[in-house]
């Protein structure tokens, strides 16, 4: 009997050193082949699919894998704040980090604290984002369009010690908006905050104006002695890569934010696949970023792969401008930019486009909604991006699980979010049965691996919504697996249109109306009818200097697609309500729809 369950213990250990899960069912393992490469014969028998395991994954910290990267490239440029002027090397990144931890240590805060950075792409953001990974404290990414209530929430609901940000940016006044929730910060002393609605908060650091009860970011950078850096030195000692680093608020495009809470484990491996899938390990690639670092497509994609790889990292301006992005990347020669659709869209139609030299590009990520493939063919051509690929993945997945390849042939690359990443498996689950899906068959995209965040901050209940008992994590997202391993997204779980008992994918038919040649960009949504349940409303924005009717629209659609796709309602809009990420919130769009067609 002993002997029989050694030899299930061994079997076991044999099927996790090959790197299958040996909870699935034979019929799953047929499908959990191994790729590190853009597969060109059929690897999948079903909708499962599992990343090949020959790269290891690493074990380091944050700081560990900015350290070795300092000492391997000292002088190269790390980091290109184009409209501060701010340029720094590794050597130069990594003794201000180091600087910026002591610092915080000196002023009061501990391993474990959380810390907010609230603002705009400025140095002092990565900064932050490293200081307190090296000092074992909490990153939380806020967003810097918050208001005092969504401030409140976030400070309140992860417990934040320490807010970070400067005095303005734009029309965001952010001393006066904390100053709403926590009207005792004017009389505190800097480190003694003691406020009625903000019971954690202690302590406020400014980037720029010396203000009442709060510190300095020089200050700051200067409070730190010889033995706070040994107590630096000492917290280090005692960081494992499997604590939480980093807090990132959901973008709220269905509701209330929500706290992912992602490991040193979960960023640090995420960071380092992203590098090797766009080839950044193989060359000095210079990376424009025009996405904001409160996101995870700009602190991964961005801060995290300059860490690991060495690859510099370029950031255009506080906020998206189209003409920025193409300034910098004529000026700094940056061979990879990243972006979401909406920022490309508006980049591509710049009055003085082709009066740029983005010779230098080769390619770069394109995520975060989905990609009509007419942008990502002007992309491509127009830009000198033939080598972007798409990335797909959630925040609560670190963020990317599925990745073009650069080899890929263009309807891979215009049609799919291209295939797994290593070390992280995906099935989609049949919606009637729960079993898993048949190949090109619909059905909700789960995820499993190291990616998976450790949790929602604190909240166990919304946690245990998303993450299985076998951590499994359910995207929401709608989606199908072909043959070669290769996803496509049809829709969000939430956004898909049942008109009269017909499902309706709106990403399906937001990729058809692009091919109209007056459109720049659509939106499609379902709303209310007392009749059909929900029908069909495109939102869309017409090319500078044409017009469009509902008409045309409608006479286009005819013969092309069914009848029952051909969107009821047609509104032209000038604008889409957007997070500050660049998503469109279809909700909020939804809500809108609803009052202008007055249900």
């Amino acid at each position: 009997m002993a002997s029989a369950a050694r030899l299930k213990l061994v079997a076991q250990e044999v099927l996790a050193a090959l790197g299958k899960p040996a909870g699935l069912r034979g019929a799953q393992r047929v499908s959990a082949l191994h790729i590190n490469t853009n597969p060109v014969t059929p690897i999948a028998t079903n909708s499962y699919i599992q990343g090949t395991t020959t790269i290891p994954l690493l074990t380091k910290t944050v700081g560990q894998c900015l350290e070795e990267t300092a000492h391997r490239f000292p002088d190269r440029e790390a980091l290109v704040f184009c409209r501060d002027g701010v340029r720094k090397t590794f050597a130069q990144f990594i003794q201000e980090v180091d600087q910026a931890a002591a610092g915080l240590l000196a002023i009061g805060l501990k391993k474990g604290d959380r810390l907010g950075m609230w603002g705009p792409n400025k140095y002092e953001w990565v900064l932050m984002q490293f200081a307190t990974a090296q000092a074992g404290i909490i990153l939380v990414s806020v967003n810097p369009a918050y208001q005092a209530q969504e401030l409140e929430f976030v400070i309140k609901k992860v417990g934040c010690k320490a807010l970070v940000f400067p005095t303005q940016f734009k029309t965001q006044r952010y001393y006066e908006i904390l100053k709403q929730t926590c009207p005792e910060l004017e009389k505190s002393s800097p480190g003694g905050i003691k406020s009625k609605r903000l019971p954690d908060l202690s302590v406020v650091i400014t980037l720029d104006s010396k203000l009442p009860g709060a510190f300095q970011m020089s200050e700051v950078m200067q409070a730190g002695d010889s033995s706070h850096m040994k107590q630096l030195r000492d917290v280090q000692q005692t960081l494992s890569c499997n604590e939480p680093v980093n807090i990132q608020f959901t973008s709220g495009t269905t509701g209330s934010p929500k706290g992912a809470t992602l490991s040193h484990r979960n960023i640090v491996n995420n960071a380092n696949l992203i590098g090797l899938r766009l080839g950044v390990n193989q060359q000095e690639s210079r990376t424009a970023l025009p996405v904001p670092l409160y996101h995870c497509l700009g602190s991964v994609g961005g801060g995290m792969v300059m860490a690991v790889h060495g690859a510099p990292a370029i950031f255009s301006s506080l906020s998206f401008e189209g003409k920025a992005v193409l300034e910098a990347v004529a000026q700094e020669k940056c061979s990879l930019l990243h972006g979401t659709p909406t920022m490309f869209i508006d980049m591509l139609s710049q009055p003085e486009f082709d009066s740029y030299d983005l010779s230098s590009l080769q390619g770069g990520i394109i995520a975060g909604s989905p990609v009509p493939p007419e942008i990502m063919k002007k992309i491509m051509t127009k830009m000198n991006m033939r080598d972007i690929v798409v990335a797909y993945g959630t925040t609560e997945n670190s963020p990317v699980t599925f990745m073009g390849f650069p080899q890929d042939n263009i309807s891979q690359r215009t049609e799919t979010v291209g295939c797994i990443f290593p070390h992280t498996e995906a099935k989609i689950e049949d919606p009637e049965t729960g079993e898993i899906a048949a190949l090109n068959s619909p059905g909700e995209l789960q995820i499993r691996g190291y990616c998976v965040m450790l949790g929602y901050w604190e909240d166990p209940v919304k946690t245990n919504e998303v993450i299985a008992d076998d951590r499994w994590y359910k995207t929401g997202d709608i989606a199908v697996l072909d043959k070669y391993g290769y996803c496509k997204i049809v829709g969000r779980c939430k956004d898909m249109i049942i008109r009269g008992g017909e499902n309706i994918y709106p990403a399906e038919l937001e990729q058809f109306l692009h091919t109209h040649p007056k459109i720049e960009e659509v939106q499609v949504i379902g709303v209310k009818d007392q009749r059909m349940g929900e029908e069909i409303c495109a939102c869309i924005r017409v090319k500078a200097g044409q017009e469009c009717t509902a008409e045309e629209i409608k006479a286009f659609c005819k013969g092309k697609i069914s009848h029952f796709k051909i969107p009821r309602y047609i509104v032209f809009m000038e604008k889409y309500p957007l997070t500050v990420s660049g998503k469109i919130q279809k909700y909020k769009l939804r809500e809108q729809m609803e009052k202008q067609l007055l249900f």
